[in-house]
Order: structure tokens, then C-alpha cells, then sequence
């Protein structure tokens, strides 16, 4: 490690080590970076606790686009990220999401989101419960209104994968790990100019990027900002079905899709079994390191929702359960990726709320284009830059879950 370098990026799980590589892939960029990890296992970052899916199916032109190139990425990801006779395979699971809606509301929000999404040219289309039974016939439709299911372009994949096949291809094209914890974080005025770690040493750094998740805030203090993000706690669950559902439907190969019921749980398929999880019914900010599940949320929400929507899912095992953190943007739940307009060399790439995974690709790209050219290139992320937080004004997106 060296004592200087242009660019320090503070977190190495996805995000950070997505902007280590576009940046190191960039031709036009020819600076130094330094990616600075407190866990090289990973065991409890974001992305290796995530159920790992990608959709295109969010309100928001923005969000939509960004999916859009995640998928590409994704799809060319064992060519792009090759190094040596390596070809990291993501296994993409190409399942879809179904978005149910049993209220007049949740129906409109479906139609004026489906717009969005055909606009983009997303493969997205609506049903009417006839057409939902047709198609996954274990389902009970007496209540559904409306669906919304995507036909191509979303699905799940191996999120370890994509972390560190973005890791390994960066360090091949030169960027520097250390495992190591950012302690403090030195400014001049307008700028910071470095940071010291938690072994003593400090290093100079041209920029920094925040790309520490859960614990985005705490980056950000060091260097004297804020960030509206703190760690929120999610449970997944992974069981089995005495009778299962899969294989049953009539299209895309009989493969069930990820489902959103309209009480906001969801399952996917995962194997031979199936992974569900909800939104907390309380979801206050969680310490740093509670990882403990909330095992009552499958007898007292998840399992209830499922066995009401399908009798296959009312013989249910739960066979394994984890929690992990969303990076929860407290402001609009969404991403937050751009310069702090008061200290223009820190730069947040924070906030994800549950998306950094699909939104990994389009972000590091985003920072990348900042840092080496000083604005975006490519899809304009402006949008969901730092400015809206200080002007407290949210980017509204309808589809979170």
C-alpha cells in the first residue's frame, strides 16, 4: 500500500468494488485507487445477506434504466469480468417478477408504473385474474385485481458472485485491497484530502467514495457531512413445501416467478425450496452488528400471507433463516450517488435500501464518469444525487419493497 492515491474508496463488498472497476477499466482514467474493506469474508455485508434479484419493474424512468443495464451486465458478466480461463457464471435464474394487486390503488399504481416501464421498452405486461390463473395455476385469484408480471429481464443470481467478480477483475486491472478500517477522514475547507485507517497508517486521497452501506453515516461524519442511511434489518427464510408449486406454471418453462403479494410478502423459488420474506410490521434502525433473525415473522406474517394465496404453500418447513441490513435511505428509499455539493472531491454511493445488488452495475459506472470526467455519460443519475437530500426534496418511487 501506498501513502498516496487519487482515489480511496471507503467499503469493498459490491458498490465499492463495482467503482473500482469501471474506473480501472476506463481508459481514460490513469489514476491510483485504493479500496479499503473491514471484513474481507464479507460474511455480513449487504450483498452476501441479499436474496439477490434484479426487476424492471419500478415507477421511476431512472430506476428502470439502471435495472436495464444491470441486466446487460449481468448477461455479458462471465466475458467482462474473465480473467485468465476464470469466467465467473452468475447462474441467472430468468423467473420474472409478479406484482399482485387486490385494492382499486394498488391497481392504478400497477397501470401508471406499467406505462413507466413500457416506455423504457421493458417486457413488462399487465393480467387480469383470468390470465394470472391461466398462467400459475396454484394461485388463488378471488381477490386479485390486477397483475403485473415481468416476461424477460428480471429474475435472481448468485450475489457473492457478482461481488467478486467485479473484485478480482479490478485488482487484475490494478486497483489496490486492504483489508483494513477507515477511522477518520482529514479535510482542507472544501475538501478531504485523506483518511487514516484503524492500524495507524494514513493515506492521501484526491477523492473519497463512501460506499459503506449500513454504515454509510458513519463514512460520512468522518468527514464532518451526513447521509440520511442507517442499518434497517431484514429476515429471510428459506423452506420447503410438502406439495411443491414448481414446475406448475404454463409459461417460461413452468418456472415460478418472484411474487410480491399485495400484503407485501414475497417468495421466489431457490432450489428445491422456496425463500420468502416481508416488510417488518416495526422497522426502527437496528444496531450495526444485529444480525439476530426475527424468526416470529414467518408464523406471524410471512407464512399466513403465502397460505392464503396458495394451498401449496399452507404444509411449509423452514429449513434456514438469516438476517442481513439494508442500507436504508430514510429520505426516499432510494439510491444516492453523486458529489456532496459543499466538498465536490467525497462522493456518496449510499442508500441502496434493498437494490444495491441490480443497481451495483449502473452506480459504479455513475461514480466512475463523475470522478473521471466530472459528470455522467452515459444513463444521467442527477436525479438521485446528494443535492435532493439537502433539499430535502424525495425522489418518489411507488414500486419499493
Amino acid at each position: 500500500m501506498k501513502d498516496s492515491y487519487d482515489v480511496v474508496i471507503v467499503g469493498g463488498a459490491v458498490i465499492g468494488s463495482a467503482v473500482a472497476y469501471f474506473l480501472t477499466a476506463n481508459p481514460d482514467f490513469d489514476g491510483s485507487v485504493l479500496v479499503v474493506e473491514r471484513d474481507p469474508s464479507y460474511a455480513r455485508s449487504s450483498t452476501a445477506l441479499s436474496s439477490s434479484s434484479i426487476r424492471v419493474q419500478f415507477s421511476n424512468a431512472v430506476n428502470v434504466r439502471i435495472s436495464q443495464f444491470g441486466m446487460q451486465f449481468i448477461r455479458d458478466f462471465a466475458t467482462t469480468m474473465q480473467v485468465g480461463d476464470d469466467r465467473p457464471d452468475l447462474n441467472f435464474h430468468p423467473g420474472g417478477y409478479l406484482f399482485l394487486a387486490n385494492t382499486p390503488s394498488q391497481a392504478q399504481v400497477l397501470r401508471e408504473n406499467h406505462e413507466v416501464q413500457r416506455a423504457c421498452g421493458a417486457d413488462v405486461v399487465l393480467w387480469a385474474p383470468e390470465d394470472l390463473a391461466r398462467a400459475f395455476p396454484h394461485l388463488r385469484v378471488d381477490d386479485i385485481l390486477l397483475a403485473s408480471y415481468g416476461r424477460t429481464g428480471e429474475g435472481w443470481f448468485n450475489n457473492t458472485g457478482l461481488m467478486w467478480g467485479f473484485r478480482n477483475k479490478a485488482r487484475a486491472q490494478g486497483a489496490e485491497y486492504v483489508t483494513d478500517e477507515v477511522v477518520a477522514i482529514a479535510r482542507d475547507g472544501a475538501c478531504v484530502t485523506g483518511v487514516t485507517l484503524k492500524s495507524g497508517a494514513t493515506v492521501a486521497a484526491g477523492t473519497v467514495v463512501n460506499a459503506s452501506g449500513p454504515r454509510a453515516a458513519l463514512t460520512a461524519r468522518m468527514a464532518g457531512l451526513d447521509v440520511p442511511v442507517e442499518p434497517r434489518k431484514r429476515t429471510s427464510f428459506v423452506f420447503d413445501c410438502a406439495a411443491s408449486p414448481e414446475g406448475t406454471a404454463t409459461i417460461n418453462q413452468g418456472r415460478l416467478p418472484l411474487m410480491i403479494d399485495p400484503s407485501g410478502v414475497f417468495c421466489r423459488p431457490e432450489g428445491r425450496y422456496f425463500l420468502g420474506a416481508c416488510v417488518p410490521a416495526r422497522d426502527p434502525a437496528v444496531d450495526w452488528d444485529d444480525f439476530e433473525p426475527r424468526y416470529e415473522e414467518f408464523e406471524n406474517i410471512v407464512w399466513p400471507a403465502l397460505a392464503e394465496r396458495s394451498p401449496a404453500f399452507e404444509a411449509l418447513k423452514v429449513v434456514n433463516q438469516w438476517a442481513g441490513h439494508y442500507d436504508f435511505n430514510t429520505l426516499d428509499h432510494n439510491l444516492i450517488v453523486g458529489r456532496h455539493p459543499e466538498v465536490e472531491n467525497f462522493v456518496y454511493a449510499n442508500g441502496f435500501s434493498g437494490h444495491g445488488l441490480q443497481q451495483g452495475p449502473a452506480a459504479g459506472r455513475g461514480v466512475s464518469e463523475l470522478i473521471t470526467y466530472g459528470g455522467f455519460r452515459t444513463l444521467d443519475l442527477t436525479e438521485v444525487g446528494y443535492e435532493r437530500i439537502l433539499a430535502n426534496r424525495p425522489f418518489l418511487e411507488k414500486a419499493v419493497i
